[in-house]
């Protein structure tokens, strides 16, 4: 369900590497026009190809019956996530769903609920977990190499290429997508909680707009009188501005789509209705004991993360550098102008892992940098996404399906990479009661939010 940008991903690997065991039998999305778009492209790869069936939204359960859909894709719009995925677990379906999973704790609880009631599955696309030097992290502290582990100091920093795509498109309504902390930081809670085997216990956070939004703009002289770049004489020449006829890509999937739901893909980061924030920093104790202090900015010159985890017997130390700096005109080039990984030449950066144990040397783990989005961890998803737990038949894109028997054991891996949607629930948690935090200033009990 839903056929933008990031569904492209899966219609990919469905219609291409996973053809022959897996049938991609329906999309279903708001807007016909993008998924005719992503039939063009599918019969551009694969001359001869049938189109895939096209079904508008109101017609998700006509799609599902007529096409004897198996298991769901869901890449729609965030906050509408949890009525696709309850209502493909009663019609018998599996479902792999986009993170985050939903945006508040009802809808979690919704789901959770309709996968106990129907006894179906939910996988969570938590690609940053087969990143390759993302599974060595887990590997290294389930080893014990740095012993129990006391404490996390995790920053992460989305430059001005990146960060600003969130204020230009719906997610910079909270509403929409429940904000950074549940739509973009859902991953980085997701690693600490599978890096360290356990789960959050109580938040406490800050956070607001400081450089985005109307206000700031005109505080700082960024400002400039449009709402969405395309046609604005005003928006020329202005580094935060995306210009979607410079791409065939995203003309094609929302600017020649803007007839049938007037979705525009490029407003002004500096305009009136941004309700989420650009700067944020999370206080978090474990049920293990262990504490995390994260902090997020979305409006960096550079792309990347750091995080340190201190342990009993020593310390180990992750640098990412996605880019190290960022050029003033916007690159359109791909399927989107801002995605992980996308900085090449001079822009990109570098990726370090170290091991810091008491009284030795540090050592430098190497890792090999994996090809593909995400270092690598598109890729490695996908192929477990779509093995052996799936059986012959499945869906994609925007609630789209497929004809086949599922066969509900997930692979075995021993770095349990695989998410759920308990999973799922326990990075969205954290996110949550930091939004929550925010409001009131005090101290969040995940329990009393949802108990995972």
């Amino acid at each position: 369900m839903g056929l933008g940008a990031r569904a492209r991903l899966f219609t990919e690997a469905l219609a291409g590497p996973y053809a022959d065991r897996i049938d991609l039998v329906g999309f279903c999305d708001v807007n016909a026009h993008r998924m005719a778009v992503h039939n063009g492209w599918i019969a551009a790869d694969h001359p001869g190809r049938e189109p895939v069936p096209a079904y508008a939204a109101e017609d998700f359960e006509v799609m599902l019956h007529r096409e004897r859909v198996d298991l769901v894709v869901v890449c729609s719009v965030d906050r509408t996530h949890d009525d696709y995925i309850v209502r493909a677990l009663e019609a018998g379906c599996d479902v792999v769903t986009e993170k985050p999973m939903t945006t508040d704790a009802e809808r979690a609880r919704r789901i959770l609920e309709a996968r106990r009631r129907t006894g179906r599955d939910v996988r969570v696309a938590f690609n940053y977990r087969y990143n390759p030097v993302h599974s060595a992290v887990r590997e290294l502290i389930a080893a014990g190499e740095i012993g129990e582990v006391g404490s996390v100091h995790f920053e992460w920093l989305l430059d001005l290429r990146h960060g600003a795509d969130y204020f230009r498109r719906w997610h910079r309504d909270k509403a929409n997508s429940g904000g950074l902390m549940v739509h973009k930081s859902t991953h980085h809670f997701d690693l600490v909680n599978w890096w360290l085997g356990t789960g959050p216990e109580t938040v406490f956070a800050q956070g607001g707009l400081f450089f985005y939004g109307d206000e700031a703009g005109r505080r700082r002289g960024l400002a400039r009188p449009y709402a969405r770049a395309h046609g604005a004489a005003a928006a020329e020449g202005d580094p935060f501005a995306v210009r979607l006829a410079d791409s065939d890509v995203l003309s094609a999937l929302y600017l020649d789509a803007e007839r049938e739901d007037g979705y525009h893909r490029d407003q002004n980061v500096f305009g009136p209705g941004v309700t989420i924030e650009d700067d944020m920093a999370v206080l978090v104790r474990y049920t293990s004991g262990a504490s995390l202090t994260y902090h997020l900015t979305a409006y960096s010159p550079w792309e990347g993360y750091r995080v340190a985890f201190n342990g009993s017997e020593g310390r180990l130390e992750l640098l990412v550098e996605e880019s190290t700096w960022v050029r003033s005109d916007v690159e359109v080039e791909g399927s989107g102008p801002v995605m992980h990984g996308s900085a090449v030449g001079d822009e990109a950066g570098r990726t370090e892992l170290l091991l810091r144990r008491f009284w030795e040397r540090p050592r430098e783990v190497k890792v090999a940098s994996g090809e593909g989005g995400h270092g690598g961890g598109d890729v490695r998803m996908l192929a477990d996404l779509f093995g052996p737990w799936v059986g012959v038949g499945a869906g994609s894109g925007a609630g789209s399906g497929s004809g086949a028997g599922s066969d509900s054991g997930v692979s075995a891996d021993p770095l349990g990479r695989a998410a759920d949607a308990v999973d799922g629930a326990r990075s969205l948690v954290t996110g949550l009661a930091a939004n929550e935090s925010f409001e009131t200033g005090l101290p969040v009990q995940v329990r009393d939010l949802l108990d995972v």
